[in-house]
């Protein structure tokens, strides 16, 4: 099982804001298991933190901006990109104003330093959601389109169109994040010429240059106004009818935009919380589309707050009826694991194929069967079972026993047909043959039966 990953220390970069044009420090930090990405005002009275969550954002005119009790935190997208290509889960960003300072536009110098502290595996399991069938969000105004589809890791493609004679269609993809730092990190962000005059008016963009931007000139215009905005970009007069990028540093790909675009996917859908796998496809992206998608997806993580194991009949399973005969000494009738067909650190999956010769439903009742819960949760503790039996030796010698059973709740009729995923996990590493554990038993993706219970290992006499 994947774990958790942090820093191995502490990083700080420094730059100008690119909207407040004010120099600013963000420090990246470790932070423990489970904390997520939360980002804290340091400048502020009594120092707030905002979780990093999609519904926290507050504005996406021209970056992601956080916002919580009228305190904000703007253009992260950049750093969390880099952290979620990196594997980390958990960190506290400490930044000393309103905004994380730009550099050069890009997530370079963030991957960089990633590289230099190192990264930490932690104790808590990595927790995905998994992408099981085709999620799409759609703004027709727009034209804009996200779509997720179910795959085995996660990897982004990225399409753009612009009304432009300059930039006018590209697309970029990312099979593997592990490239994330040589085929993404250093696309930089850009602006049409066009657009410089009202972002400025709307009060954005006051410490954008060329050193942190890619500038597209598409659309010629004046020379009297083409200098006067050259004037407010703090740049040298050029000559008007020449169309292009300006830009101090050459593209470093010619689809570096489209890369760009792709890097803001990937930081904007860092704030969903958990790492995902599936395929995105996104057309004409854009921060506010990415944000709702988002948030989106939070709602259906929220909607399947525990997501059933993946589970396909053709593979192999890891331990089959006769290595679970081998483990308990549970026989007809009341052998109720068919297989197992995952075992982690601290976790344990198995199955039972639930059919209309069980020796129960001729009881209960014979003209509507249905599977007694008591049964449910024995099968949960043999299933909870095989895990312990399966890390002593001689396991024969051992049966398992209930001390106590809590939380049990019973969420659907259980029939014959059904082919019941057990997941139970371990709730603390056991001691003096004592364990705690949770159990869930889902039917396809819907959870029908739930318990907490604490068993006991004993060796027979």
């Amino acid at each position: 099982m994947l774990k958790q990953k942090t820093l191995g220390g502490s990083f700080s970069l420094k730059g100008k804001g690119l909207h407040t044009g004010v120099n600013l420090t963000v420090t990246f930090n470790p932070a423990p298991d489970n904390h997520g990405y939360k980002i804290q005002r340091i400048d502020l009275e009594g120092q707030p933190i905002i979780d990093a969550v999609a519904e926290n954002v507050g504005e996406t005119t021209r970056g992601t901006v956080l916002v919580k009790n009228n305190i904000k935190v703007s253009t992260i997208e950049h750093g969390l990109a880099a952290l979620y290509s990196a594997g980390i889960d958990n960190c506290l960003i400490q930044v000393d104003g309103p905004e994380f300072p730009i550099l050069d536009g890009s997530a370079k110098y963030y991957v960089e330093e990633i590289k230099k502290v190192g990264i930490v595996e932690q104790t808590a399991p990595k927790d995905f959601y998994i992408i099981k069938s085709k999620i799409e969000f759609r703004d027709e105004e727009t034209g804009s389109s996200i779509i997720v589809l179910p795959d085995e890791s996660f990897s982004v493609n990225a399409l753009i169109s612009y009304d432009s004679k300059i930039l006018y269609n590209q697309f970029a993809t990312l099979e593997d994040m592990s490239k994330f730092p040589e085929e993404i990190a250093s696309a930089r962000t850009f602006v049409f010429v066009r657009e410089i005059e009202p972002l400025l008016n709307y009060g954005l963009i006051k410490g954008g240059d060329l050193d942190n931007a890619i500038v597209i000139y598409e659309r010629q215009m004046s020379q009297e106004k083409y200098d006067k905005l050259a004037d407010v970009m703090g740049v040298p007069h050029m000559d008007a009818t020449q169309l292009g990028y300006i830009n101090h540093i050459p593209l470093v790909w010619d689809n570096e935009p489209a890369r760009h675009k792709l890097l803001d996917i990937i930081g904007d859908l860092a704030l969903i919380g958990k790492p995902i796998k599936g395929r995105i496809i996104a057309t004409r992206p854009g921060h506010t589309i990415n944000n709702k998608f988002a948030r989106q997806i939070r709602k259906e993580i929220k909607l399947h707050e525990v997501q059933a194991p993946v589970y396909n009949c053709n593979e192999k399973p890891v331990m089959d009826v006769n290595r679970i005969r081998e483990l308990l000494p549970h026989r007809y009738p009341f052998a109720l694991i068919d297989k197992v067909i995952s075992i982690g650190a601290n976790h344990i999956v198995g199955v039972k194929n639930v059919t209309v010769n069980e020796p129960f439903f001729q009881g209960h009742f014979p003209e509507e069967p249905v599977m007694p819960g008591v049964l449910q949760i024995e099968a949960m503790a043999q299933c909870g079972g095989l895990f312990i039996l399966n890390t002593v030796d001689e396991p024969e010698r051992y049966s398992t026993y209930f001390m106590k059973i809590d939380g049990v709740k019973f969420r659907q009729k259980v029939v014959p047909g059904d082919t019941l995923i057990f997941r139970v996990e371990l709730l603390a590493p056991m001691r003096r043959g004592i364990s705690s554990m949770k159990g869930y038993v889902f039917v396809g993706e819907k959870v029908v039966c739930e318990a907490e219970f604490t068993a006991q290992i004993v060796k027979n006499k």
